[in-house]
């Protein structure tokens, strides 16, 4: 059998192999899976609610734990891992708490002798493909919320964490699931698509690139199952001339380089209006030239390695040639020699539409700056983009925010903040970001069979 493992980006080390599943473990998984759709359909929702807080609990506890995991698979700094881990609880909170409310019947109308409801059902049993970047997070924004409608969860977890995958089927069952109702799946993507046409599976969730994301949205389609996908961004962050040039180009920096710049909602695209475009380069420039880099468990570094070599050498193969298509890089070196996946926090100005960073999607610390002549301008360089993830304004102006917030093909507008998901509000894209929605009551409802009740002539 094939295995997967998990090797240290800081060092390149393998840290832990296991065999994958078989066709007769993989089968096994399943049947247990629909088994237990049964069972937990019917269960009260407020027994899968104590799931869920007993899971954010363990989450809490044991999160410097889940942090050094997450850091030593795909090499985020440990101070982001346990806040992810920390994150993770508070979804899992989030959705202990509201679910009831989620879930409940709405009246439509109840008059005379007509009621009508709408009444929210689980499907039964949803596959989720997820990545590697945000190992505990992805899985949990879409595990919390189907598991709380009353749905079993399968996990395909990306190749390089399967340490990770392993430690949430075991969170799950620690908080008390019961067998079947979480686990996880040991195996590569090409047996993806046989999963999605099993009729025991109901639907289909990815977070993940655009090629992926197209091969589950065709398998899905073609067995007429639901899908959910959360792809690709090129992320814009549009500065104003009445912006806080400061606290932007503080932010920005943060934005850009959060889980050492890969992250789909990342900010990528900073696009700076003539009057203020050198003012806020330059504050930029002195912030991000100061990371440090370096081992991510050490609490000093800014930013840790890639999370593969592969990564790592796809992100300098697409600079070089955007230097080669007339770009000019005014900071970063490129990959810095030695141990580990390290990539040198990189700005790139003057960005030609002939260069790959105009078009593709730049997983790594590397910034592209445009000067604009107006927010018109902004708004249209935005959009000029397969992508539609999030997206980024910094104004002083409310006809400015207003304009912006209407204008940008995006799921995501935030004014004056990072873009960020939050249990709360609904995430997701547009265009070749995705379809579909995850978190919120969106989230929930995303997995559920929405069904209108209609009842006429009973007695009440």
């Amino acid at each position: 059998m094939a295995k997967q493992q998990s090797i240290d980006p800081a060092t390149g080390n393998v840290a832990f192999e296991i065999e994958e599943h078989s066709p007769a473990e993989v089968e096994g998984r399943v049947a247990l899976a629909a088994s237990a759709a049964v069972a937990w359909a019917a269960s009260a929702v407020n027994d899968r609610a104590e799931l869920l807080f007993r899971a954010a609990d363990l989450l809490e506890a044991e999160r410097e734990d889940f942090g050094r995991l997450m850091t030593q698979e795909m090499g985020k700094t440990l101070a982001s891992a346990i806040a992810e881990a920390e994150k993770c609880a508070a979804a899992c909170r989030y959705y202990a708490d509201n679910a009831a409310r989620f879930l409940d019947p709405e009246l439509v109308v109840d008059h005379g002798s007509e009621h009508g409801e709408v009444c929210y059902q689980p499907l039964g049993t949803v596959l989720a493909v997820m990545p590697w970047n945000f190992p505990f997070w992805q899985v949990i924004r879409f595990a919390a919320p189907a598991i709380a409608a009353g749905n079993t969860a399968l996990l395909k977890h990306a190749s390089n964490v399967p340490r990770s995958a392993i430690a949430l089927e075991d969170l799950f069952r620690r908080a008390g699931a019961p067998p079947g109702v979480f686990q996880s799946l040991l195996i590569p993507a090409r047996r993806v698509a046989d999963l999605i046409a099993d009729p025991r599976v109901h639907a289909v969730t990815l977070t993940g690139s655009e090629p992926a994301g197209r091969s589950v949205a065709e398998a899905a389609g073609r067995h007429l199952k639901k899908a959910v996908l959360e792809l690709g961004g090129s992320d814009p962050f549009i500065v104003c001339e009445s912006a806080d040039l400061d606290r932007a180009a503080a932010v920005a920096v943060t934005a850009r380089c959060i889980n050492n710049g890969q992250s789909c909602i990342a900010a990528k695209r900073f696009i700076v209006v003539a009057p203020v475009f050198d003012r806020f380069l330059d504050r930029f420039t002195a912030l991000m030239s100061t990371l440090r880099v370096g081992d991510p468990m050490d609490p000093d570094t800014d930013l840790g390695p890639l999370a593969t070599p592969a990564i790592r050498d796809e992100l300098d193969a697409q600079v070089t040639a955007s230097l080669d298509a007339g770009a000019r890089r005014t900071l970063g070196s490129g990959p810095i020699p030695g141990r580990g996946n390290y990539y040198s926090p990189t700005i790139l100005v003057d960005v030609p539409r002939s260069a790959p960073a105009w078009s593709e999607e730049l997983f790594g610390p590397v910034a592209l700056f445009h000067r604009v002549a107006s927010l018109d301008a902004a708004i249209e360089l935005a959009n000029a983009t397969r992508f539609g993830l999030g997206a980024s304004v910094w104004t002083a102006k409310i006809a400015d925010a207003r304009r912006a917030e209407l204008g940008l093909d995006c799921g995501t507008v935030f004014v004056n903040g990072m873009v960020a998901s939050d249990p709360r509000f609904p995430f997701g894209g547009v265009k070749a970001s995705g379809f579909g929605r995850e978190l919120g009551v969106w989230g929930l409802r995303e997995f559920v069979n929405v069904k209108t009740v209609r009842r006429f002539g009973l007695e009440r």
